[in-house]
């Protein structure tokens, strides 16, 4: 998965991850670097701890390449553990909480996870898992907590020196897994210069703001949040504030005691604090801008939120295979309705048709990205390393010289990006992606269902709600046997999936449209139950 060719170096000197620390410590050695709910640090204590941290992962047996999980809510502790992770030359791997044990299991095993690092509500999943060549150690890293595993090392070999380890800026250094077309989740695996690229950026063209407090609410757990909130933070020199809370009433509690000036949100967030009329319009009063993807932002959004908050709403585009943010509406700038917002200036993002050929302004084809190829930026962009030991979808996504998104959508004129359809049947529900055949998976397992097609359906608050069409097999009877059936998949999906992914609608037919291949055609599907009185977007906005 190794890069190849030769690649200019990054901006101003930067190189890796693992030591961004030392520059930002060196420039404000007594700056606040990383606030949360238990703990803070300047930026001298933070290199403390994190050295601190790097000689605890040695003495229980990381070394250089093996694979690292955490699975925990947003605290220092978790950055703390994400930098050691990059100083010793081994692999991040973020494992979201809301997943369920199933597809914990999976991650744990697919990249051969050495040690995870977990808070109290998810180490009990963990240890239960059992998997081929023993079960990884499992650390407790419970925030708050003087008497965890993880502060009790940290405590041990604090203090430390920086490990004598010689990092490869292009080696593989973190792995996002993401839904696939296939059901099963893909590692995107990204090295310490891909990481850091978007930071960078931040800093020399001054596309993301440095100065105001940074929250970071979005899961840590997930890379691009990682390197959108700390490693930014980091590189700007500004705090980060780990937000624990993704409620409402939470965000106005961590907007208001740490004057937090900037953090990302899904729609669906702001959905709740804009029809929250509770909140006091002045809750936000040190908000300067709220980013925000994932699904279509209403151009209605930004206006009410604007006049009620006095805070700009940013819109982005951008995929984990990136990493991070590709397209986004500037601050202060006017942008056509429904635009993603303008390319980085180190990204050339094309529509190409099917031939490969960059299609027109406001021609609909696949989006798709690479470096610029003229300028000062020229070849500085690196997409993906790969699909950790999926070679074949690795070729697919990075081909002929692009990175394909498999979204569709047109630019303009002007440049702005417009997201016409997200990738084939992908549902995006309140910021999250869920891919049907997931789901489809795990109801097919019960032989009682013919067929079964799953989809989106519009919700105002959440964007996609998820709906489950089944066609019994024959012999289930209406009624009782058919009552059974659909609380016996709704368990059977509770116990498989994690919470967001549950349909919130199921839909019994008679049969299924199909296509001269036997193939289900979901457009027709869609055309034919869509605004059916059956059919209740809202019954579970979770």
């Amino acid at each position: 998965m190794a890069a190849a060719g030769v690649i200019p170096p990054l901006p101003d000197g930067w190189r890796d991850v693992a030591n961004v620390l030392d520059r930002a410590r060196l420039a404000h050695p007594d700056a606040e670097a990383l606030a949360g709910r238990y703990s803070r640090y300047t930026y001298s204590q933070l290199l403390e701890q994190v050295n601190a941290a790097c000689a605890a992962l040695q003495s229980i047996g990381v070394q250089p390449g093996d694979r690292v999980g955490a699975s925990a809510p947003n605290h220092p502790e978790i950055v703390i553990a994400f930098l050691a992770v990059q100083r010793l030359g081994a692999v991040w791997v973020g494992i979201n909480r809301p997943l369920a044990p199933p597809e914990k299991a999976y991650i744990l095993k697919d990249p051969g996870i050495k040690v995870v690092l977990a808070s109290a509500d998810v180490i009990e999943q963990f240890r239960a898992i059992d998997r081929p060549g023993g079960a990884p150690r499992v650390v407790d890293m419970e925030a708050g907590r003087a008497d965890s595993e993880w502060a009790e090392l940290l405590r041990r070999h604090a203090p430390a020196q920086a490990p004598s380890i010689a990092i490869d800026p292009l080696a593989p250094a973190a792995i996002s897994y993401t839904s696939g077309t296939t059901g099963e989740p893909k590692g995107v695996v990204h090295s310490q210069r891909n990481l850091l690229l978007p930071a960078v950026m931040a800093r020399v063209e001054g596309v993301w703001e440095g100065g105001e407090r940074r929250g970071i609410a979005l899961p840590l757990t997930i890379n691009n949040n990682m390197v959108l909130g700390p490693i930014v933070s980091l590189v700007l020199g500004t705090v980060i504030v780990c937000m624990d809370r993704l409620d409402v009433q939470g965000i106005i509690d961590w907007v208001r005691r740490e004057k937090i000036g900037m953090f990302a949100a899904v729609p669906t967030l702001i959905f709740d604090l804009m029809n929250d009329q509770a909140i006091d319009s002045q809750a936000l009063a040190s908000l300067v801008r709220i980013k925000t993807g994932g699904t279509a932002l209403p151009e209605s959004f930004r206006a009410r939120f604007l006049e009620r908050f006095g805070c700009e709403l940013q819109n982005t585009y951008g995929l984990t295979e990136a990493p991070t943010i590709v397209t986004e509406t500037r601050a202060g700038e006017n942008y056509p309705p429904g635009s993603s917002g303008r390319a980085l200036p180190h990204l050339d993002v094309a529509i190409l048709d099917d031939n490969q050929d960059r299609l027109p302004p406001g021609e609909v084809g696949e989006v798709c990205v690479r470096a610029v190829v003229t300028g000062q930026w020229a070849n500085v962009y690196r997409p993906m390393l790969g699909y950790w030991n999926r070679p074949d979808a690795t070729a697919q996504t990075l081909r002929n010289g692009w990175l394909h998104t498999g979204d569709m959508g047109y630019i303009e004129d002007s440049g702005d990006l417009f997201i016409k359809d997200r990738k084939k049947d992908l549902i995006i529900r309140g910021g999250s992606n869920i891919y049907p055949v997931e789901i489809e998976r795990v109801v097919y397992e019960d032989k009682r269902v013919q067929a079964c097609a799953v989809m989106g359906m519009p919700d105002a608050r959440l964007g996609e709600v998820v709906v489950a069409f089944v066609q019994p097999a024959a012999g289930v009877v209406a009624g009782v046997d058919t009552e059974t059936l659909v609380n016996d998949l709704k368990a059977r999906c509770a116990a498989a999936l994690a919470r967001y992914k549950h349909p919130s609608e199921w839909v019994l037919v008679k049969d299924m449209p199909r296509n001269s291949l036997g193939k289900i055609v979901k457009p027709d599907l869609r055309k034919k139950y869509l605004g059916s009185a059956s059919l209740t977007p809202h019954a579970d906005s979770r």
